[in-house]
């Protein structure tokens, strides 16, 4: 529950940002920021190469967990100092090859904000590995703090105050505009690589040669499987730009609006988030049980109605959270429901991956990814310059879909799970019917009656949670049902 907390109030609180955002930069230089931080997706699988994975798998090992630490920890430390240093250098080339050379410090402070995070890696995992969860909350949560405090002051603070605190010019630029976001997260980054010194020096630095070949081995199909999972979702935010059929202006704008757009999958987002942190050392921490495959799919079945409630929320009150960003970006709103079901098929995804990484077929999890990261481009090629954003939003249907269901078929054959699919197929049955009725009264019957429409919208999301708690009373009267 507290590594669940810390996840979803961090990024609470950094979702908070965006309606900042979306108020005060235009949709075209909103763009700037959903393309930029597309590129440090990709980038940071890069940098960590699946190290953390491999990390928890080899930690648990008692004769060389300590060696475990210091070979993730070091291997870390020279492999994103190394791509820093050389992002750095490059910075005016490769700023100039994404259509931003006026802005090559853009470059450099992400490559410095990656080596950060990258260094972050391994003390935070070694935190989750000794349960220390109070401790990685705490970090966690200044790091939001210190980003989010700089937000806020430069942004919204420092505009107002600058006429009346001429001292303010030495430190603020009105000129920089969405480049104090990037500084903000850049400061929140090296002052967390700080708070975590005393966990790197707890661990040290150390190489195994032989042990760290052992964990490369595991650990890059992993990073194949994560730079695949990045090409799902951040493609779109990359190939927006160009694939768009309109001006570069305009191009910019539609990306602006359709990566505000995204953020309003932000419970949805925050679940799975938080479900993740959790998940992957519990999973771990499980397999050697006898009944670990049924503990699996018991986690799968209640996620899996959780997160469709989660979907009917935001789906059905969207006229309430669309206010969550600026009025100029709601014209991107149809892409919503569509965003909702990709990422709670994600969240399957991940449910469903234990297979792999429990019987070190980490090979199959990367076909897997990259199938899917091939779908998604070949899809956003196809749809992109005809649709649009809605498009992109299709795409990333169709290619979690896809995973969910190839990496349940494979699963069955290597390390079969009695995953309850007739319990919730019934939940994804009845959410998708409920948001078709809603589709239809909201245009066709309430549509002038706003206390009948959100009565009805109540209503629908009661109807859902009463069908779960009725089969959960029914289950358990009846232990042999269940």
């Amino acid at each position: 529950m507290v590594y669940g907390l810390s996840s979803i109030v961090g990024r609470l609180l950094n979702y908070l940002l965006v309606p900042i955002y979306t108020r005060i930069f235009l949709t075209s230089e909103y763009g700037v920021v959903t393309e930029l931080y597309g590129y440090v997706g990709f980038l940071m699988v890069i940098f960590t190469y699946g190290m953390e994975t491999s990390f928890f798998r080899y930690v648990k090992e008692k004769d060389i967990s300590a060696m475990a630490a210091k070979t993730a920890l070091s291997s870390l430390a020279f492999t994103s100092i190394s791509l820093g240093t050389l992002m750095v250098l490059f910075s005016g080339g490769i700023a100039e090859a994404i259509n931003y050379a006026s802005h090559p410090e853009y470059i450099a402070w992400f490559a410095l904000i990656l080596t950060f995070d990258a260094l972050s890696v391994i003390p935070f995992a070694h935190i989750r590995y000794k349960e220390e969860a109070i401790k990685f909350a705490g970090i966690k949560l200044t790091n939001i703090a210190i980003n989010i405090g700089l937000n806020l002051f430069f942004l919204v603070l420092c505009p107002r105050w600058i006429e009346s605190m001429p001292w303010l010019e030495q430190i603020y630029d009105p000129n920089m505009g969405v480049g104090y976001i990037f500084i903000s997260n850049l400061v929140a980054s090296a002052v967390t690589l700080l708070l975590l010194l005393p966990e790197i020096l707890r661990i040290r630095f150390g190489m195994d040669l032989q042990l760290l070949r052992k964990m490369l081995v595991y650990a890059l199909p992993l990073a194949i499987v994560g730079f695949a999972g990045i090409v799902n979702e951040m493609l779109d935010r990359v190939l927006l730009k160009y694939l768009l059929p309109y001006d570069a202006e305009t191009n910019m704008s539609m990306l602006g609006i359709y990566g505000a757009c995204y953020k309003l999958s932000i419970l949805m987002t925050l679940f799975i988030q938080a479900f993740r942190y959790a998940a992957e050392p519990f999973f771990f921490a499980q397999s050697n049980r006898k009944d670990a495959k049924d503990i699996y799919a018991i986690v799968l079945k209640y996620f899996s109605v959780i997160g469709l409630a989660v979907f009917l929320l935001i789906a059905l009150f969207l006229d309430f959270f669309k206010h969550f960003i600026g009025t100029s970006y709601h014209e991107g709103l149809v892409v919503v429901p569509i965003l909702l079901l990709a990422n709670l098929c994600l969240g399957i995804y991940y449910n469903l991956s234990i297979w792999y990484k429990l019987t070190n077929n980490t090979m199959k999890g990367a076909a897997i990814a990259i199938g899917g990261a091939l779908l998604t481009v070949l899809l956003n090629l196809l749809l992109i310059p005809s649709i649009g954003y809605l498009g992109s939003a299709w795409a990333t249907l169709v290619c979690y879909a896809s995973m969910v269901i190839v990496s349940y078929l494979w699963g069955k054959r290597h390390y079969p799970i009695a995953y309850d699919l007739l319990y919730i197929a019934q939940f994804v049955i009845l959410a998708l019917l409920l948001f078709g009725l809603d589709a239809y009264t909201s245009s066709r019957l309430f549509a002038d009656t706003p206390l009948l429409l959100y009565l009805s919208k109540g209503l629908y999301l009661l109807m859902y949670l009463g069908f779960f708690g009725s089969k959960e009373l029914i289950s358990r009267r009846s232990p042999s049902i269940r």
